[in-house]
């Protein structure tokens, strides 16, 4: 009897030795895993959208998140996209001038209300469509490099659930931040509302009288909420148009036409035009009162026009530019939530 019970004991320490061993050499779980604990539970994330603005069209397949808003905001300003990780979206698309920089960046400011992208329409659609041409085409990303770092794969799965990442994923996190850069407080939009102690000057009621009126035709183009039709056209600005969307559609009609830039934070968004040519809102505004040349694809609304241009008073082209002061928004280029989260 003794001897079985001292097999049983011999036994039962061999068992918990051998237990002891086997929890000291187990591998540490795998930071990539999904058995991680990672938890997909998306938040909805509430967007406001700016009074009087039309309704915003968010696609089905890529509802907005707080993570997916997350994901999108640190790919904006991480260079991790690039193929040779040397610049980031915000690298050229900068908040302080209303994310552009140089002639060739568009201002990156309601672009959730656009249908065509680019200064020659060359991506046409959603957001989604134009941020997977960005991710895939421009930046080129690899996917390696975000499968390697120690917390997107996380952030990935957070947003997205199953299914890894991919050039979509990515370009639909973008989506979601780019959604989110919405500028509707400007000292007009306040006026707008009502708000108390806020009115428009004498200078720049007369800016907004000859604005939306034929006086100065500005509205044609750059009229609405938006501040633009987000069409395209030849505003007669060179006798020998460049190729503009005619480069995208072969179309000879659409030779010089270029899309129409939301006046949106103007005041912020120098050099001016498609190519930069002008480097103030005087010399934008002096274009249009006698520098216009006409061409065969010029708007018709161009053509209209008297030899030049309007020729405006330097009385009407003071209150012009007073007016379109009014459009800036500098509670957007300080919004900490649009800002690098690094």
């Amino acid at each position: 009897m003794n001897r079985i019970i001292t097999s049983v004991l011999i036994l039962a320490l061999l068992f918990l030795a051998a237990s002891a061993c086997q929890k000291e050499t187990a591998s540490p779980p795998d930071n990539n895993s999904n058995n991680n604990n990672w938890v997909y539970n998306p938040t909805p994330y509430h967007l406001e959208v700016p009074a009087f603005f039309p309704v915003l069209d968010i696609p089905a397949d890529n509802p907005m998140t707080v993570q997916g808003v997350q994901l999108g905001r640190m790919l904006f300003y991480d260079p991790i996209l690039h193929k040779d990780g040397t610049h980031a979206c915000a690298s050229c698309h900068i908040q302080q001038f209303s994310f552009s920089s140089d002639p060739e960046v568009l201002p990156h400011i309601n672009l959730g209300w656009s249908s065509a992208f680019l200064w020659n329409g060359k991506v046409e659609g959603s957001l989604e469509d134009i941020m997977l041409f960005e991710v895939k085409d421009f930046f080129v990303t690899d996917l390696g490099n975000l499968e390697a770092h120690p917390d997107y794969p996380r952030l990935f799965y957070e947003a997205f659930g199953e299914g890894g990442i991919t050039h979509e994923r990515a370009a639909k996190a973008l989506a979601q931040f780019e959604r989110t850069m919405a500028s509707g407080n400007s000292k007009y939009d306040q006026v707008l509302r009502q708000e108390p102690g806020v009115f428009l000057t004498d200078e720049e009621l007369n800016g907004y009288d000859l604005f939306f009126t034929e006086e100065g035709d500005c509205f044609h183009c750059h009229g609405g909420i938006l501040f633009t039709d987000n069409e395209f056209h030849n505003n007669a600005l060179d006798a020998d148009p460049e190729a503009g969307q005619g480069a995208i559609t072969g179309s000879p009609f659409d030779l010089g036409r270029f899309k129409t830039p939301t006046l949106r934070n103007i005041e912020l968004t120098a050099p001016y035009m498609h190519d930069g040519r002008y480097a103030t809102l005087e010399e934008v505004v002096d274009f249009y009162s006698e520098g216009l040349h006409t061409s065969p694809t010029a708007d018709p609304l161009m053509k209209a026009l008297p030899q030049g241009g309007k020729h405006f008073t330097a009385q009407e082209k003071s209150a012009l530019i007073a007016f379109l002061k009014t459009l800036t928004d500098t509670s957007y280029i300080a919004n900490p939530a649009l800002s690098s989260p690094f």
